[in-house]
């Protein structure tokens, strides 16, 4: 099944996501599109000790992730009006500038939940079949 909304200005992109997921009770699907700008970039770079958080107008070039109605991983990547580009893990705070427009695919036999793995210290993808 397939899912399309927009967000609009103010909108924090991650947890309106989150919402969306919780209120279809969207139990596993990846996003496959967002096009839009933001008005405020929060997103973590690799190794997970550096964060980009500030203001500016940028479009958004891609967004991927896995989301489920508890929980999300998305990854995002903006240019400035330069054509500079950057990315991330996107975190809350990331505030869409004019709008922002998802497209969502849901995976009806899967289950996505978040588990500790004891080998990368974080909160990885468990798969379940239903």
């Amino acid at each position: 099944m397939n899912h399309a909304f927009r967000l609009i200005r103010g909108n924090d992109i991650k947890k309106e996501i989150i919402s969306y997921c919780q209120k279809k009770n969207i139990k596993a699907g990846v996003i496959i599109s967002a096009v839009g700008c933001i008005q405020h970039l929060h997103v973590r770079l690799a190794e997970a000790k550096d964060y980009i958080n500030k203001e500016g107008c940028y479009e958004i070039v891609s967004i991927t992730g896995t989301v489920s109605k508890d929980d999300v991983h998305i990854h995002i990547s903006v240019s400035d009006n330069t054509g500079k580009t950057v990315g991330g893990h996107l975190k809350d705070g990331t505030i869409v500038g004019t709008t922002c427009e998802v497209v969502i695919y849901e995976l009806k036999d899967y289950i996505f939940d978040r588990e500790l793995d004891d080998i990368t210290g974080y909160d990885e993808l468990a798969i379940r079949t239903k």
